[in-house]
């Protein structure tokens, strides 16, 4: 406590039994919230990203400047376009590219990582068509960004039975329904982009967290217990 006033370290001292009892109440009580909060932070140390993320679902960061240097040289047909795109932003899931397991970037950021996941790619080829003047609707899933277009050949993520939402930029149109997706095709993609690729450190300290929470808890209970149990003895 160096620096401080006597004043100053009198209260603290005083506060201290409150705040152990506070904090012991909270571990004994409130495990879940607290769990939930560790699992937060752990993934998450910017929450902020989140909300970000969630507003450019259904409001994307088509920036057709910041394609304008991946815009040259491409063909005429959106097909072959896209597939360009794609070879020219080679896929990264999220933890790879932003320390996070899901995070919905500007199309300036993915340009200057060269690198992303499906949504990444998605705002790059809609920059690009919208720059090059091609009529486009973008679509999510649960799973899974794309964007459509005239003649573009349906696969088993990118149909219209898999969006839950559609934007056509062209009419400002919107478009929600429920989805009809395979769920199994659902797990194992949301198995791998969230946890396979997680980095180890942050499975360990995900894991040994919510462990520590979970113990706190046990052994809280148990001497409250048995000083209960002491209590009606005496």
């Amino acid at each position: 406590m160096a620096g401080l006033t006597a004043k100053a370290r009198r209260r603290l001292i005083e506060a201290a039994p409150n705040v152990r009892r506070r904090c012991r109440f909270a571990l004994e009580h409130r495990t879940g919230p607290l769990i939930a909060l560790w699992v937060l932070f752990v993934l998450y140390p910017n929450p902020l990203n989140i909300g970000v993320s969630v507003y450019r679902v259904f409001n994307p960061d088509i920036d057709p400047l910041a394609v304008a240097s991946i815009s040259e040289g491409l063909p005429d047909d959106p097909a072959a376009i896209e597939q360009e795109i794609l070879r020219r932003i080679p896929y990264r899931y999220d933890w790879e590219v932003h320390g996070m397991p899901w995070y919905f970037p500007p199309t300036q950021r993915v340009v200057e990582a060269g690198v992303g996941d499906c949504k990444a790619r998605a705002v790059v080829l809609a920059s690009v068509f919208d720059r090059l003047g091609v009529p486009y609707r973008f679509n999510s899933s649960f799973v899974h960004v794309w964007v459509d277009y005239q003649g573009k050949n349906e696969t088993v993520f990118e149909n219209p039975d898999a969006r839950f939402y559609q934007q056509d930029p062209e009419t400002g149109k919107r478009l929600f329904q429920l989805p009809k997706i395979e769920w199994k095709l659902w797990f194992d993609s949301t198995v791998e982009g969230l946890w396979t690729v997680m980095p180890l450190l942050r499975k360990v300290l995900l894991l040994s967290g919510t462990a520590l929470l979970v113990l706190a808890r046990v052994l809280l209970r148990r001497n409250t217990g048995r000083s209960i149990d002491n209590t009606t003895v005496l």
